[in-house]
Protein backbone atom coordinates (compact mmCIF):
# COMPACT_ATOMS: atom_id res chain seq x y z
CA UNK A 1 0.00 0.00 0.00
CA UNK A 2 1.36 3.44 -0.73
CA UNK A 3 1.93 5.86 2.03
CA UNK A 4 3.16 9.72 2.82
CA UNK A 5 7.34 9.59 2.44
CA UNK A 6 8.77 12.02 4.82
CA UNK A 7 12.26 13.21 3.82
CA UNK A 8 13.26 16.10 5.65
CA UNK A 9 17.02 14.91 6.29
CA UNK A 10 18.01 13.34 3.46
CA UNK A 11 16.48 16.00 1.05
CA UNK A 12 17.98 19.43 3.23
CA UNK A 13 21.58 17.38 2.84
CA UNK A 14 21.08 16.23 -0.94
CA UNK A 15 20.26 19.78 -1.10
CA UNK A 16 23.30 21.38 -0.22
CA UNK A 17 25.51 18.83 -1.93
CA UNK A 18 23.56 19.76 -5.74
CA UNK A 19 26.11 21.51 -7.39
CA UNK A 20 24.99 23.59 -10.27
CA UNK A 21 25.12 20.99 -13.29
CA UNK A 22 25.40 17.43 -10.89
CA UNK A 23 25.05 13.71 -12.04
CA UNK A 24 26.56 13.32 -15.20
CA UNK A 25 24.15 11.80 -17.88
CA UNK A 26 21.38 10.73 -15.85
CA UNK A 27 18.07 8.85 -16.37
CA UNK A 28 16.05 9.44 -19.22
CA UNK A 29 13.10 12.05 -18.33
CA UNK A 30 10.06 13.77 -19.98
CA UNK A 31 8.40 16.65 -18.75
CA UNK A 32 5.32 18.24 -19.29
CA UNK A 33 3.75 21.68 -18.66
CA UNK A 34 4.18 25.13 -19.92
CA UNK A 35 4.70 28.88 -19.00
CA UNK A 36 6.87 29.49 -15.78
CA UNK A 37 5.87 26.12 -13.85
CA UNK A 38 7.23 23.84 -16.39
CA UNK A 39 10.32 26.42 -16.37
CA UNK A 40 10.77 25.55 -12.60
CA UNK A 41 10.66 21.81 -13.19
CA UNK A 42 13.32 22.10 -15.81
CA UNK A 43 15.53 24.17 -14.08
CA UNK A 44 15.49 21.80 -11.33
CA UNK A 45 15.46 18.41 -13.43
CA UNK A 46 18.93 19.66 -15.14
CA UNK A 47 20.89 19.52 -12.33
CA UNK A 48 19.58 15.20 -12.20
CA UNK A 49 20.07 14.60 -15.44
CA UNK A 50 21.45 16.07 -19.27
CA UNK A 51 18.96 13.66 -20.97
CA UNK A 52 15.51 15.50 -21.07
CA UNK A 53 12.95 16.50 -23.13
CA UNK A 54 10.56 19.31 -22.25
CA UNK A 55 6.91 18.66 -23.83
CA UNK A 56 5.30 22.20 -23.93
CA UNK A 57 1.69 23.23 -24.49
CA UNK A 58 0.92 25.20 -27.57
CA UNK A 59 -2.09 27.30 -26.63
CA UNK A 60 -1.30 31.01 -25.73
CA UNK A 61 -2.67 33.45 -27.12
CA UNK A 62 -1.71 36.49 -25.31
CA UNK A 63 1.24 38.79 -25.21
CA UNK A 64 4.07 38.36 -27.66
CA UNK A 65 2.99 35.00 -28.75
CA UNK A 66 -0.32 35.93 -29.30
CA UNK A 67 0.93 38.72 -31.59
CA UNK A 68 3.37 35.87 -33.83
CA UNK A 69 0.76 33.43 -33.51
CA UNK A 70 -1.77 35.85 -35.26
CA UNK A 71 0.62 37.16 -37.83
CA UNK A 72 2.56 33.69 -39.22
CA UNK A 73 -0.11 31.24 -38.49
CA UNK A 74 2.46 29.71 -36.28
CA UNK A 75 2.66 27.76 -32.53
CA UNK A 76 2.72 30.34 -30.16
CA UNK A 77 6.63 30.38 -29.35
CA UNK A 78 6.77 31.65 -25.84
CA UNK A 79 6.05 28.76 -23.77
CA UNK A 80 8.95 27.35 -25.67
CA UNK A 81 11.31 29.56 -25.22
CA UNK A 82 10.38 29.93 -21.31
CA UNK A 83 11.77 26.11 -21.38
CA UNK A 84 14.67 26.61 -23.98
CA UNK A 85 15.85 29.34 -21.50
CA UNK A 86 14.81 27.21 -18.22
CA UNK A 87 17.45 24.52 -19.77
CA UNK A 88 20.16 26.84 -20.57
CA UNK A 89 23.49 26.20 -18.70
CA UNK A 90 23.94 27.40 -15.60
CA UNK A 91 27.25 29.03 -16.55
CA UNK A 92 28.14 32.70 -17.48
CA UNK A 93 27.34 32.50 -21.22
CA UNK A 94 24.34 30.37 -20.43
CA UNK A 95 22.92 32.67 -18.03
CA UNK A 96 23.71 35.18 -20.73
CA UNK A 97 21.92 33.57 -23.71
CA UNK A 98 18.92 32.50 -21.31
CA UNK A 99 18.59 36.28 -20.32
CA UNK A 100 18.81 37.31 -24.76
CA UNK A 101 15.94 34.97 -24.81
CA UNK A 102 13.77 36.24 -22.00
CA UNK A 103 14.58 39.91 -22.56
CA UNK A 104 12.31 42.22 -24.67
CA UNK A 105 11.79 45.22 -26.91
CA UNK A 106 11.44 48.54 -25.31
CA UNK A 107 9.32 51.26 -26.70
CA UNK A 108 6.02 52.53 -28.68
CA UNK A 109 7.04 50.82 -32.18
CA UNK A 110 5.67 47.20 -33.82
CA UNK A 111 8.18 45.48 -32.11
CA UNK A 112 7.39 46.99 -28.60
CA UNK A 113 6.68 43.89 -26.22
CA UNK A 114 7.90 40.92 -28.59
CA UNK A 115 10.70 38.29 -26.52
CA UNK A 116 13.73 38.36 -28.43
CA UNK A 117 13.61 34.57 -28.29
CA UNK A 118 10.11 34.73 -29.56
CA UNK A 119 11.12 36.14 -33.14
CA UNK A 120 14.53 34.18 -33.23
CA UNK A 121 12.18 30.97 -32.54
CA UNK A 122 9.64 32.35 -35.13
CA UNK A 123 11.90 33.80 -37.66
CA UNK A 124 13.91 29.84 -37.75
CA UNK A 125 10.37 28.40 -38.20
CA UNK A 126 9.56 30.88 -41.38
CA UNK A 127 13.40 29.79 -42.72
CA UNK A 128 12.82 26.18 -41.82
CA UNK A 129 9.37 25.14 -42.63
CA UNK A 130 9.83 22.85 -39.54
CA UNK A 131 8.91 23.70 -36.07
CA UNK A 132 11.26 20.74 -33.97
CA UNK A 133 14.10 21.40 -36.55
CA UNK A 134 13.93 24.76 -35.47
CA UNK A 135 13.48 24.50 -31.55
CA UNK A 136 16.39 22.17 -32.32
CA UNK A 137 18.30 24.20 -33.95
CA UNK A 138 17.63 27.09 -31.19
CA UNK A 139 18.96 24.34 -28.51
CA UNK A 140 22.00 23.57 -30.08
CA UNK A 141 22.97 27.40 -30.45
CA UNK A 142 22.29 27.76 -26.95
CA UNK A 143 23.65 24.57 -25.59
CA UNK A 144 20.58 23.68 -23.94
CA UNK A 145 20.57 20.74 -21.87
CA UNK A 146 17.98 18.34 -22.80
CA UNK A 147 15.31 19.40 -25.85
CA UNK A 148 12.06 21.20 -26.05
CA UNK A 149 9.07 20.04 -28.33
CA UNK A 150 5.60 21.25 -28.84
CA UNK A 151 3.46 18.51 -27.51
CA UNK A 152 1.40 19.34 -31.17
CA UNK A 153 2.78 20.74 -34.41
CA UNK A 154 -0.97 22.60 -34.83
CA UNK A 155 -2.05 25.74 -32.86
CA UNK A 156 -4.73 25.17 -30.51
CA UNK A 157 -6.87 26.37 -28.15
CA UNK A 158 -8.25 25.99 -24.74
CA UNK A 159 -12.18 26.66 -23.72
CA UNK A 160 -13.40 26.54 -20.19
CA UNK A 161 -16.96 25.89 -18.45
CA UNK A 162 -16.88 27.73 -15.74
CA UNK A 163 -18.99 28.52 -13.21
CA UNK A 164 -19.63 31.65 -11.28
CA UNK A 165 -18.50 34.06 -13.65
CA UNK A 166 -21.86 36.65 -13.62
CA UNK A 167 -22.23 37.25 -9.57
CA UNK A 168 -25.84 37.71 -10.26
CA UNK A 169 -25.91 34.15 -11.69
CA UNK A 170 -23.96 31.98 -9.43
CA UNK A 171 -24.64 28.66 -10.28
CA UNK A 172 -24.87 29.34 -14.62
CA UNK A 173 -22.57 27.90 -16.57
CA UNK A 174 -20.61 29.92 -19.07
CA UNK A 175 -17.99 28.72 -21.74
CA UNK A 176 -14.42 30.66 -21.78
CA UNK A 177 -12.51 30.84 -24.84
CA UNK A 178 -8.13 31.44 -24.95
CA UNK A 179 -5.70 30.17 -22.53
CA UNK A 180 -4.92 34.13 -21.60
CA UNK A 181 -8.19 34.27 -20.59
CA UNK A 182 -8.58 30.98 -18.70
CA UNK A 183 -5.91 31.56 -16.54
CA UNK A 184 -7.05 34.72 -15.55
CA UNK A 185 -10.47 33.82 -14.80
CA UNK A 186 -12.11 34.54 -11.31
CA UNK A 187 -14.64 31.61 -12.28
CA UNK A 188 -14.48 28.27 -10.67
CA UNK A 189 -13.04 26.67 -13.98
CA UNK A 190 -15.26 23.03 -13.95
CA UNK A 191 -13.55 21.26 -17.46
CA UNK A 192 -11.16 22.37 -19.98
CA UNK A 193 -11.21 21.75 -23.94
CA UNK A 194 -8.77 21.81 -26.72
CA UNK A 195 -9.74 23.31 -30.27
CA UNK A 196 -9.30 21.75 -32.17
CA UNK A 197 -10.37 18.46 -30.21
CA UNK A 198 -8.34 15.52 -30.25
CA UNK A 199 -5.27 17.11 -31.69
CA UNK A 200 -2.86 14.96 -33.68
CA UNK A 201 0.26 14.74 -31.08
CA UNK A 202 4.05 16.02 -32.52
CA UNK A 203 5.54 12.36 -33.33
CA UNK A 204 9.12 13.14 -31.80
CA UNK A 205 6.89 13.92 -28.46
CA UNK A 206 5.32 10.55 -28.41
CA UNK A 207 8.72 9.00 -29.03
CA UNK A 208 10.38 10.49 -26.13
CA UNK A 209 7.55 9.35 -23.69
CA UNK A 210 7.94 5.97 -25.07
CA UNK A 211 11.50 5.57 -24.44
CA UNK A 212 11.73 7.88 -20.59
CA UNK A 213 12.47 6.10 -17.67
CA UNK A 214 10.61 9.13 -15.70
CA UNK A 215 7.70 11.35 -17.03
CA UNK A 216 7.11 14.29 -14.96
CA UNK A 217 3.58 16.05 -14.83
CA UNK A 218 3.52 19.39 -13.38
CA UNK A 219 4.09 21.71 -11.52
CA UNK A 220 2.32 24.78 -13.60
CA UNK A 221 -1.21 26.50 -14.57
CA UNK A 222 -3.81 23.31 -13.73
CA UNK A 223 -6.01 24.47 -16.60
CA UNK A 224 -4.19 25.84 -18.94
CA UNK A 225 -0.56 24.03 -19.12
CA UNK A 226 -1.04 20.89 -16.98
CA UNK A 227 -4.36 19.07 -17.98
CA UNK A 228 -3.99 19.56 -21.57
CA UNK A 229 -1.39 17.00 -22.31
CA UNK A 230 -3.90 14.68 -20.94
CA UNK A 231 -6.53 16.02 -23.76
CA UNK A 232 -4.11 15.16 -26.81
CA UNK A 233 -5.33 11.53 -27.45
CA UNK A 234 -1.54 10.10 -28.71
CA UNK A 235 0.07 12.03 -25.78
CA UNK A 236 -2.18 10.77 -22.86
CA UNK A 237 -2.23 6.84 -24.56
CA UNK A 238 1.31 7.17 -24.85
CA UNK A 239 1.78 8.35 -20.75
CA UNK A 240 -0.89 5.78 -19.60
CA UNK A 241 1.19 2.66 -21.24
CA UNK A 242 4.68 3.84 -20.49
CA UNK A 243 6.61 1.80 -17.86
CA UNK A 244 8.14 4.85 -16.98
CA UNK A 245 7.91 5.57 -13.32
CA UNK A 246 5.49 8.87 -13.28
CA UNK A 247 5.55 11.61 -11.38
CA UNK A 248 2.75 14.65 -10.36
CA UNK A 249 4.50 17.56 -9.03
CA UNK A 250 1.98 20.01 -7.23
CA UNK A 251 2.18 23.27 -7.15
CA UNK A 252 3.38 25.40 -3.69
CA UNK A 253 0.10 27.25 -3.65
CA UNK A 254 -3.26 27.70 -5.42
CA UNK A 255 -2.94 29.53 -8.80
CA UNK A 256 -5.71 32.16 -10.43
CA UNK A 257 -7.64 29.18 -12.54
CA UNK A 258 -7.68 26.96 -8.92
CA UNK A 259 -7.76 29.52 -6.45
CA UNK A 260 -9.82 27.90 -3.59
CA UNK A 261 -8.72 24.20 -4.21
CA UNK A 262 -7.52 22.45 -1.73
CA UNK A 263 -4.05 19.87 -3.02
CA UNK A 264 -6.89 16.87 -3.01
CA UNK A 265 -8.86 18.61 -5.67
CA UNK A 266 -6.11 18.94 -7.89
CA UNK A 267 -5.71 15.07 -8.37
CA UNK A 268 -9.42 15.21 -8.70
CA UNK A 269 -10.06 17.35 -11.47
CA UNK A 270 -6.99 15.77 -13.24
CA UNK A 271 -8.77 12.23 -12.58
CA UNK A 272 -11.85 13.96 -14.06
CA UNK A 273 -10.45 14.94 -17.13
CA UNK A 274 -8.49 11.78 -18.04
CA UNK A 275 -9.98 8.95 -15.83
CA UNK A 276 -7.42 6.64 -16.43
CA UNK A 277 -4.41 8.04 -15.22
CA UNK A 278 -2.03 6.85 -12.67
CA UNK A 279 1.02 7.93 -11.26
CA UNK A 280 3.64 6.65 -9.26
CA UNK A 281 4.91 9.44 -7.07
CA UNK A 282 3.05 12.94 -6.19
CA UNK A 283 5.34 15.42 -5.09
CA UNK A 284 3.81 18.04 -2.33
CA UNK A 285 5.59 21.21 -0.71
CA UNK A 286 5.09 20.01 3.33
CA UNK A 287 3.04 23.60 3.62
CA UNK A 288 0.58 23.17 1.00
CA UNK A 289 0.11 19.58 1.58
CA UNK A 290 -0.17 20.10 5.41
CA UNK A 291 -3.46 21.48 4.65
CA UNK A 292 -4.95 19.00 3.45
CA UNK A 293 -5.66 15.87 5.35
CA UNK A 294 -7.28 13.85 2.43
CA UNK A 295 -4.08 13.92 0.03
CA UNK A 296 -2.64 11.00 0.97
CA UNK A 297 -5.76 9.21 0.19
CA UNK A 298 -6.46 10.85 -2.99
CA UNK A 299 -2.90 9.86 -4.03
CA UNK A 300 -3.22 6.05 -3.38
CA UNK A 301 -6.64 6.39 -5.55
CA UNK A 302 -3.99 7.53 -8.23
CA UNK A 303 -2.05 4.72 -7.35
CA UNK A 304 0.91 7.04 -6.03
CA UNK A 305 3.08 7.57 -2.66
CA UNK A 306 2.90 11.03 -1.54
CA UNK A 307 6.38 12.43 -1.18
CA UNK A 308 6.23 15.54 1.09
CA UNK A 309 8.85 17.92 1.12
CA UNK A 310 9.91 21.39 1.99
CA UNK A 311 9.97 22.73 -1.64
CA UNK A 312 9.10 26.36 -1.38
CA UNK A 313 11.48 29.29 -2.21
CA UNK A 314 12.71 30.85 1.21
CA UNK A 315 11.62 34.08 0.10
CA UNK A 316 7.85 32.83 1.25
CA UNK A 317 6.34 33.38 -2.48
CA UNK A 318 4.86 30.77 -4.12
CA UNK A 319 7.55 29.36 -6.36
CA UNK A 320 9.27 26.41 -5.98
CA UNK A 321 12.98 26.37 -4.66
CA UNK A 322 15.29 24.73 -7.57
CA UNK A 323 18.10 23.25 -5.59
CA UNK A 324 15.20 21.64 -3.15
CA UNK A 325 12.87 20.38 -5.96
CA UNK A 326 16.17 19.01 -7.18
CA UNK A 327 16.81 17.03 -4.47
CA UNK A 328 13.35 16.36 -4.37
CA UNK A 329 13.62 14.71 -8.17
CA UNK A 330 16.73 13.13 -7.78
CA UNK A 331 16.16 11.50 -4.57
CA UNK A 332 13.01 10.28 -6.20
CA UNK A 333 14.93 8.76 -9.23
CA UNK A 334 17.66 7.67 -6.69
CA UNK A 335 20.35 9.88 -8.33
CA UNK A 336 21.73 11.73 -5.09
CA UNK A 337 25.53 11.79 -5.42
CA UNK A 338 27.18 9.08 -2.80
Amino acid sequence: MSSTHDTTTGRTSGASRLSSESFGEGPVVTAFGGGHGLAASLRALRRVTSRITAVVTVADNGGSSGRLREEFSCLPPGDLRRALAALCADDRVGRTWAEVLQARFHGDGELAGHAIGNLLIAGLWQELGDPVAGLDMVGELLGTRGRVLPMSLVPLDISAEVIGLDPMRPDETYTLTGQSTVAKTMAEVLTVHLDPANPPACPQAVEAIRESDYLVLGPGSWFTSVIPHLLVPEIADAIIESRAHKILTLNIAPTEETDGFSPARHLEVLAEHEARIRFDTILADRGFAGEDAHLASYARNLGAELVEADLAARDGSARHDTLRLASAYAEIMGCLPH
